[in-house]
C-alpha cells in the first residue's frame, strides 16, 4: 500500500514538473517570436526582455535549448552584469559622512584669502579659532583662494626647549632705503612668547651703541638668563662688558650657522616677507614708523604656529554670539585682524 502511495505521489510531482516545463519553454518560445516581430535584424533587446531570460536561465534547466535569438555565452554575460550592478547598488555609500562646512564660513575663508595674500593656510586657521569657528587645518586649505605663487616660508630647527622662558637672542638685518641708504634694525626677542622686547635703527651700528640698546630692552630688574647671538664684531667689548653687569650668560651660535638661532631668525624673515618687501623705504623715520605698525600688529593680532595659533599677547576666543565679524586693516592694509562686534 505505501508503495502505490509513493508511486502516485510522483506520478503527481512529475505531472506538475511536465507542465511547468511546459509553460516555461511557451513563455520562452513566444517572447523570442515577440521580439522578431517586433524588431528589424539583427534582433534589439530591451533590459526588461534581458532581465526576463536572466530570470528563465536561473528558474529552467532547459533553456538552453530553446533559446535562438542569442548565444548562451551572452545570456551569462548578462546575467554576471546584472550581479555587479546589484552589489555595486548594495554596496553604495551611506548618506552619513563628513558633517559639511556652512556656506558663510567658506565664503569668510575665501574673503580673508583674498584680503590677505601674504597668509597661509595656518594663520588663517588661526584667525578663524580666535573667532570661535572650529575647522580642520586641512580644510581651511581647501578653501583657500588658489594663488600662482605661494609665499615663501622660513623654517629653523628649536633648541634648547626646557630654557625658553630664560632665553633672548639679539640680531641685526639690513633694510636699503630709496637713496641707496643701508639702515641697520637691532631686535631683541624674548623666546617664551615671541616678544619683541627692544628694536631700533642706526646707520653705523657698534658696540657702545649695541651696548646701550642692551640696556634699553632691560629696565627693569627681572632679566632672562641666556642671551643667543651670533659672532658679529658688532658685538665688541663694551657690549660683552654690558651684558655681564646686567647678569646675561652669552651663547654665541657657531660660524656660520643662522639656524642655531631660529627664534629672531625667523622674526627677521617675518618682518620681510609680510612688511618690507612690499614698500620702499623712504628713510629711517619712515622705516621706524613701519616696523612700530608692523610690530604692533605682531603682538596683538598675528597668530604663531609655535604658541597654538595665538599671539604673543594672548586673544580671546569670540564666539558666534558675540557680534557680526568685521575685518580690521592693519599694517596699512597688508594684514587684517577679524573680530566678532555687535551691532
Amino acid at each position: 500500500m505505501v508503495g502505490w502511495l509513493i508511486l502516485l505521489l510522483r506520478f503527481a510531482v512529475a505531472a506538475f514538473n511536465r507542465r511547468r516545463n511546459l509553460l516555461l519553454e511557451n513563455l520562452a518560445l513566444r517572447h523570442q517570436l515577440l521580439v522578431l516581430h517586433r524588431t528589424a535584424k539583427p534582433p534589439r533587446l530591451t533590459p526588461l526582455d534581458r532581465a526576463l531570460w536572466t530570470w528563465l536561465s536561473q528558474s529552467w534547466c532547459a533553456w538552453k535549448t530553446h533559446l535562438r535569438i542569442v548565444q548562451p555565452d551572452t545570456l551569462v554575460r548578462w546575467h554576471r552584469a546584472g550581479f555587479r550592478l546589484f552589489w555595486k547598488w548594495k554596496s553604495r555609500p551611506h548618506a552619513l559622512g563628513r558633517k559639511t562646512i556652512d556656506a558663510d564660513t567658506i565664503n569668510l575663508i575665501r574673503q580673508i584669502s583674498r584680503a590677505n595674500p601674504l597668509w597661509g593656510a595656518p594663520r588663517i586657521h588661526g584667525e578663524l579659532l580666535k573667532l570661535g569657528i572650529t575647522l580642520v587645518q586641512r580644510t581651511v586649505a581647501k578653501y583657500m583662494v588658489a594663488r600662482p605663487h605661494r609665499p615663501s616660508t622660513h623654517t629653523g630647527k628649536t633648541f634648547l626647549r626646557n630654557h625658553l622662558g630664560s632665553m633672548v637672542s639679539v640680531d641685526f638685518f639690513t633694510v636699503p632705503t630709496l637713496g641707496f641708504q643701508v639702515l641697520y634694525v637691532f631686535l631683541v626677542l624674548a623666546h617664551q612668547r615671541r616678544n619683541l622686547l627692544h628694536f631700533n635703527i642706526v646707520e653705523d651700528p657698534s658696540a657702545a651703541w649695541s651696548a646701550q640698546q642692551l640696556r634699553e630692552a632691560f629696565p627693569f630688574a627681572s632679566l632672562p638668563k641666556y642671551l643667543l647671538r651670533d659672532r658679529d664684531g658688532v658685538y665688541g667689548l663694551q657690549f660683552q662688558r654690558c651684558a655681564q653687569a646686567l647678569g646675561l650668560e652669552p651663547l654665541r651660535i657657531a660660524p656660520r650657522a643662522p639656524w642655531q638661532s631660529p627664534y629672531v631668525e625667523r622674526l627677521i624673515g617675518s618682518v620681510r616677507r609680510e612688511c618690507l618687501d612690499h614698500v620702499i623705504v623712504l628713510n629711517q623715520a619712515h622705516l621706524h614708523g613701519l616696523l612700530k605698525n608692523y610690530f604692533a600688529y605682531y603682538h596683538r593680532s598675528r597668530t604663531h604656529l609655535s604658541l597654538d595659533k595665538d599671539a604673543p599677547e594672548p586673544r580671546p576666543v569670540q564666539g558666534p554670539d558675540a557680534g557680526k565679524i568685521v575685518a580690521i586693516p592693519q599694517v596699512g592694509g597688508l594684514h587684517h585682524r577679524y573680530e566678532r562686534r555687535a551691532a
